[in-house]
């Protein structure tokens, strides 16, 4: 089965926290200290696509990384910015899968009406802060020992992407079900999907 891009849905709860879990076990990239369960997961895509993308990668019927975007802050004036995660499968590094998965994800809020998107990378990350450079985005700062985990103290950078040129006043954003209704949507998904190398 070729791989494809494609929206989460809540049966793909298991598959992505196969993903997760190690990395909330066994690293800081991640600043949760216990893994979801698979039932938690399953109820953050479902709460997520209520108003963001969360998409998946998936290779002969297995999930190999996913995105999402999320809300950055909950004051009414943030509301055209988003922040965005991005996680694969440690076997499938450097082959397509992060900048598919982002790719798409990105052209999907562009259709929604978002103007900016923020990533946090714990620090040191040459992998993650590689990707999010290749994509454009740029590093507007570091939080200083922000989190503490695995017995040690961590900095967060932090990298942002213009998605759009902003105007004033903003575009009012877009709910899912209106964008997904849109030819563009299939399209921002054809592109990330074009970019996997497996």
């Amino acid at each position: 089965m070729a791989a494809v891009i494609r929206l989460a849905t809540a049966h793909d709860a298991e598959g992505v926290q196969r993903i997760y879990a190690p990395i909330v076990q066994d690293t800081v990239i991640s600043f949760e200290l216990d893994p979801p369960s698979v039932a938690e997961i399953r109820q953050r895509i479902v709460d997520t696509l209520t108003h963001w993308p969360w998409l998946v990668c998936e290779h002969d019927g297995e999930v190999i990384g996913y995105a999402y975007a999320g809300k950055y802050r909950v004051r009414p004036a943030y509301q055209w910015s988003v922040d965005v995660s991005v996680y694969i499968h440690e076997r499938i590094h450097r082959r397509g899968v992060g900048r598919g998965l982002y790719s798409a994800l990105v052209r999907l809020l562009v259709l929604q009406g978002f103007y900016n998107a923020q990533a946090g990378i714990t620090l040191p990350n040459a992998a993650s802060v590689g990707l999010h450079e290749a994509m454009g985005f740029q590093a507007i700062g570091v939080y200083r020992k922000i989190g503490y985990k695995l017995g040690a103290w961590h900095d967060v950078g932090w990298w942002q992407l213009v998605l759009q040129p902003h105007t004033s006043p903003p575009v009012p954003v877009k709910d899912m079900a209106t964008v997904r209704e849109c030819a563009p949507w299939d399209d921002a998904l054809a592109a990330g999907t074009a970019l996997l190398r497996l």
